[in-house]
């Protein structure tokens, strides 16, 4: 590797802490006054580049339209490009403007999003659009403060934005590009820590070329997904020769790892009620996770409590129906942000009809509900009309289709 083509390292050795021999390379903080270094432009160039040559025809850069941009990032917020791509097609043909997405039901919204998760993003989404149109006469805003105002949006959202919407300098810095400067230049902390997260956004700002911050966001971020993922492909990579870590021959142990997520385990069970050739659902809460979804009555196993037993338990709680469960269909299994769930799925019947205290005006069993704002009593082929969350929709992925 010629070195007078490499990057000198930008790092500098903090002594080890007190009691320890470690020691730590540690880029400088961010700083507005420090000079930008003389080596980027052939970097960038490199880095553009390859883009140029590399880049993914992804639906929302036909034409870099802003709505159609604001979607992709609310949507790749926590969602791998591939699949951010499928369902962008399918919310541009329920929403092709922002107007549609102003004036929809929440419900709507909801169910165009149904599978991607953390539903919290179609929510924002939403109250982003109307702020949009009340307050912006329907135009994405290009300033960093307007869009940072926006329900859902955060720094790297605003920058993501104004960067490749409207090509507006700004700095848009996701774990892809912390993964690819966490190499390029050898940060040897977790890149999420505070020295580390100031000096890698110093560097995305020096290094972006000027009137050219959309192509060098999206290169850095195409870069860290298809080159430098966790197992970097440095022999395809672009920038080889100026990455520290690749010259050291550490890319493995780059970037640190951070702290993991811990997650607890729990157990929960839920029923399908059966009545008539119908099936019973609930719509939860307006607070809380998945809020507003609709779903079968259920909930935690408590101490030596059997899943049937939980059933019964839980409708009851839930609804005050006496119910008997009547088929074990299986376990869902699923994972939300630090819970992982083993769900015990039955169908159930209610116990006795007769002692059912009332029924609603279309002749069937009406709860009293405790733990959801309304209920329907729908047939089974309907049930694709509704949100449900990702456990109840394995449920009815997987068996539905021969329950009934």
């Amino acid at each position: 590797m010629p070195t007078e083509q490499r990057m000198p390292s930008p790092h500098k050795k903090l002594p080890a802490a007190e009691g320890t021999d470690e020691q730590y390379t540690i880029a400088p903080q961010d700083n507005e006054d420090m000079a930008p270094l003389p080596e980027h432009a052939p970097l960038t160039e490199a880095l553009l580049n390859w883009f140029r040559q590399n880049k993914r025809a992804l639906p929302w850069r036909a034409a870099y339209v802003p709505y159609h941009v604001l979607v992709s990032e609310f949507m790749l917020q926590q969602t791998q490009m591939e699949r951010a791509a499928v369902y962008f097609e399918r919310w541009m043909q329920r929403f092709p403007t922002l107007a549609s997405v102003a004036a929809a039901d929440p419900d709507e919204v909801l169910k165009a999003w149904e599978g991607l998760g953390y539903y919290s993003r179609a929510r924002n989404l939403h109250k982003t659009a109307k702020v949009i149109m009340h307050e912006h006469g329907g135009c994405v805003p290009d300033s960093l403060e307007a869009l940072r105002a926006l329900p859902g949006v955060g720094e790297y959202t605003a920058g993501a934005v104004r960067s490749i919407a409207f090509n507006r300098s700004a700095i848009a810095v996701d774990a892809n590009v912390e993964r690819v400067f966490a190499r390029l230049f050898d940060v040897a902390v977790p890149v999420k820590s505070i020295v580390a997260s100031g000096f890698i956004r110093r560097m995305a700002r020096d290094l972006t070329p000027e009137g050219q911050a959309r192509d060098f966001n999206e290169a850095l971020m195409e870069l860290g997904a298809l080159v430098c993922g966790k197992k970097p492909r440095c022999e395809a990579c672009p920038l080889s020769r100026f990455c520290q870590a690749h010259h050291l021959g550490i890319t493995a142990e780059r970037p640190v790892p951070g702290k993991k997520t811990n997650y607890s385990a729990l157990e929960m069970v839920t029923g399908v009620l059966v009545q008539d050739g119908h099936i019973f659902i609930q719509k939860r809460l307006e607070s809380g996770v998945w809020a507003g979804f609709w779903e079968f009555p259920g909930g935690r196993l408590e101490e030596d409590e059997t899943p049937e037993q939980a059933l019964v338990r839980e409708f009851a709680e839930e609804t005050e129906f006496r119910v008997r469960p009547t088929q074990y269909l299986g376990l869902v299994r699923h994972a939300y942000t630090r819970y992982k769930i083993a769900m015990h799925c039955f169908v159930c019947v209610l116990e006795d009809t007769v002692r059912v205290p009332s029924l609603d005006a279309a002749g069937f069993p009406e709860p009293k509900l405790q733990a959801a704002t309304e209920y329907r009593w729908i047939e089974a082929r309907d049930i694709d009309s509704f949100t449900l969350p990702a456990g109840h929709r394995k449920l009815v992925d997987a068996w539905f289709p021969g329950l009934l």
